[in-house]
């Protein structure tokens, strides 16, 4: 069962799960963030924020369901 696979495919969906802390954000979304300390962004390569989410599983399963690979940013 050996099955070519294009690494390029993969790469092209990476997606970076970062913790970010709720009094850094605007005060709108701080407002919305509840007792919450922190939120997870999803970022693309290039570093667009392409969401924001309540936790880091969230911000998972979110990456996964659109078919991208997250990884943690350190």
């Amino acid at each position: 069962m050996n099955h070519k696979f294009e690494m390029n495919d993969a790469e092209d969906r990476l997606v970076y799960v970062k913790p970010v802390a709720v009094s850094d954000l605007p005060e709108e979304v701080q407002d919305q963030a509840g007792d919450l300390q922190t939120l997870f962004a999803v970022h693309d390569e290039e570093g667009q924020q392409l969401a924001l989410v309540a936790d880091r599983a969230l911000a998972f399963e979110l990456a996964r369901q659109h078919d991208m690979h997250p990884v943690t940013v350190h």
